[in-house]
């Protein structure tokens, strides 16, 4: 049974597209006092777990185009927290690395990711987020098999 709040019919696409937007908008509001958009939070974040990557890799881990991602990184770049360095093994590449104050803002995004998480988790029966996050899991998979198509 489709639940009643959902839209046209329980459309996977078009419900999904609609929470996401909705997540979207709570989790900028809940990281406001950074100053910073979620796509920002989203590459500082995984600076922190990789610093120094390419840019179409920061872009891909993050789920983003990199044909479009310059402009967050520019906005980044602008505010001091990355910068961009020549590729020491390919003079044509540039590697993405956090700055003194890009750092600066690690514990205060950590405790964001903690109080976003908590805020969820306390929604959902854990059976329920496992089942969630493995349909999510496989929705991601779905998109690097479709990057294979072209």
């Amino acid at each position: 049974m489709i639940p009643t709040n959902l839209r046209f019919e329980g459309s996977f696409w078009v419900n999904m597209d609609i929470a996401l937007r909705h997540l979207d908008h709570l989790i900028g509001r809940m990281i406001a006092p950074l100053h910073i958009s979620v796509i920002e939070w989203y590459i500082l974040r995984a600076l922190f777990e990789d610093d120094g990557r390419h840019a179409s890799e920061l872009a891909r881990a993050v789920g983003r185009a990199a044909t479009s991602f310059t402009p967050n990184l520019d906005k980044l770049q602008t505010r001091g927290l990355i910068e961009r360095r020549p590729d020491p093994t390919d003079r044509r590449a540039v590697r993405i690395h956090l700055t003194d104050e890009g750092e600066k803002l690690r514990p205060e995004i950590n405790r964001l990711v903690q109080e976003v998480e908590a805020y969820f988790r306390e929604r959902f029966e854990p059976e329920e987020l496992d089942a969630f996050l493995a349909v999510l899991a496989e929705l991601q998979s779905l998109a690097v098999e479709d990057e294979a198509y072209g």
